[in-house]
């Protein structure tokens, strides 16, 4: 395993880290700034938002830009953004030092996916983009509880520095152990002479002709927005339903992320020899246990069980989407990677929207499972279809030669 993913995972933990463990202090951060839940929430949602603008925003800002050096600004201001979050003086600021840490996630997950793709060989591409995602799911393992804790116990400045930290030795593992790029007009990271660099912004534009590429993203969009959609509720339904006591749920909240670390490496293994099965399989199952969820939440132990099962199918296809992504999009990777990632925070917005107006609706909290299993339902119709359609033309290219050769 090249070196230089351990320093994009390290990124990614910072960056995962700032995303979640938020959640978690929101109490004491809405009391020190004196605000309701409601605003308090925005630090959530706005973040969020951000993650999807400053996807596609900054990566068609930076595309003609080496990817080493991008990785590193990128990170500069992603510990800029943790810094004023840390300091921040009013809510206002603090929402802007959250903002400012968000446009980077997108681009660095997008851009870095490329970066750790081009450091293997291209069948080990899904295992490798898994090395780098292994950071935000040891983010939700380790790093959200562990930050609540400082939060809880120093104050919630102190985990905003200690994430600030954790961005510096990113930066610094990127810059010594991360390969230097190539410059616009050289050979990029996947091997290919002329880089999407070089052909700026219209070149990564292409992507988006092929439908291949909006196939994949709506799976990301429909897939994500189903599991996330019901995890932003879990609480409620572990607690409500399920029965029990809130100071357990942290707990089982690693449990779920250990479900996520798992899935990941599992899914990236298996989507390096069958893509698209392991996508449709992965979906499948998902769908199932969701439902599965939703029936038997009210049993403690088989409610665990599903939470793990949850985490593992639905962050298994992961490595596997961005994968297909940059299968479909060879010559200009980064937007359309970055793309993607954008996706997945839509997806968690959608779901999280459509749990929520299932709960208004006077639907209980096993809703939004059942809301996420109709979602990942969509998700799997979309990607049989996808792989139906890029099997025949695959097939019909074959078959253009072996029918030219008779001639």
């Amino acid at each position: 395993m090249p070196i230089g993913l351990i320093a994009l995972a390290l990124g990614g933990f910072g960056i995962g880290l700032t995303e979640f463990v938020i959640a978690g202090l929101l109490p004491e951060v809405a009391a020190d700034f004196g605000v309701d839940a409601a605003a308090a929430g925005w630090l959530i949602t706005g973040y969020a938002l951000s993650v999807a603008v400053g996807a596609l925003v900054i990566t068609l800002a930076v595309t003609r830009l080496p990817r080493k050096q991008v990785l590193m600004g990128l990170l500069v201001f992603f510990i800029a953004g943790n810094l004023i979050s840390a300091l921040a003086p009013t809510y206002s600021l603090m929402l802007t030092g959250r903002i400012v840490a968000a446009l980077c996630h997108g681009a660095f997950f997008g851009i870095g996916a490329v970066v750790a793709a081009g450091l293997v060989a291209p069948e080990k591409r899904a295992s490798a983009i898994a090395v780098m995602f292994t950071g935000l799911t040891l983010a939700n393992v380790l790093g959200v509880p562990f930050g609540t804790f400082v939060g809880q116990s120093f104050g919630w400045r102190a985990t905003f520095w200690a994430i600030t930290v954790i961005g510096v030795v990113a930066l610094a593992g990127i810059a010594w152990l991360v390969p230097a790029t190539p410059r616009a007009g050289a050979a990029d990271e996947t091997g290919q002479a002329a880089s999407a660099g070089a052909r700026g912004v219209r070149a990564e534009l292409a992507a988006f002709r092929s439908t291949q590429v909006w196939l994949s993203i709506t799976v990301t969009v429909l897939g994500f927005g189903g599991m996330f959609g019901a995890f932003t509720y879990i609480a409620y339904t572990l607690t409500e339903v399920s029965g029990f006591d809130a100071g357990v749920v942290p707990w089982l909240l690693v449990v779920f992320g250990v479900g996520l670390f798992a899935g990941n490496l599992l899914g990236g293994k298996a989507a390096e020899r069958w893509l698209d099965p392991t996508l449709i399989v992965l979906l499948a199952a998902l769908a199932v246990v969701l439902a599965a969820f939703a029936l038997l939440a009210a049993i403690p132990v088989a409610a665990v069980v599903a939470l793990v099962l949850m985490g593992a199918f639905g962050f298994g296809t992961v490595p596997g989407l961005q994968s297909r992504i940059l299968e479909h999009a060879p010559t200009a990777p980064t937007l359309a990677s970055s793309a993607n990632i954008a996706a997945f925070n839509v997806g968690n917005a959608l779901g999280a929207w459509i749990g929520g107006l299932a709960i208004a609706a006077g639907l209980g909290y096993t809703s939004p499972l059942w809301a996420g299993a109709g979602l990942t339902l969509l998700a799997l119709v979309v990607m049989i279809a996808a792989s139906g359609i890029d099997r025949r033309a695959r097939a019909h290219r074959q078959a253009r030669p072996a029918a030219a050769a008779w001639v």
